[in-house]
């Protein structure tokens, strides 16, 4: 069990824990706050920015809450059709050229 006079004595234990705690939290709430933002999620943004849970709360959005890459997958399949049309009509128009 950890005492009071303890940390007392070792303060750099108590600051290297508080710094890994910082940390931690940093690194989870960027990854949540950044998903709900492309996302265009504003109240779980809201929600993720005022609560300080210890990361907890981005976690539990970005496992449960947060859209799939397959909801994004159809704008990108488009994309690259649209791409592979613009591609073949650009050789057709060489080989009409070349006739």
């Amino acid at each position: 069990m950890v005492f009071l006079y303890d940390i007392y004595q070792q303060p750099v234990w108590a600051l290297f824990g508080l710094l890994v705690l910082t940390l931690w939290t940093l690194v989870w709430e960027g990854l949540g706050l950044w998903h709900a933002a492309q996302h265009k999620q504003r109240n779980w943004f809201i929600a993720i920015l005022v609560l300080n849970t210890l990361g907890l709360l981005p976690i539990v959005y970005l496992i449960w809450f947060r859209p799939r890459r397959e909801e994004k997958g159809d704008a990108f399949d488009e994309f690259v059709e649209r791409l592979k049309k613009k591609s073949e009509t650009k050789k057709k128009k060489i080989v009409r050229k070349k006739k």
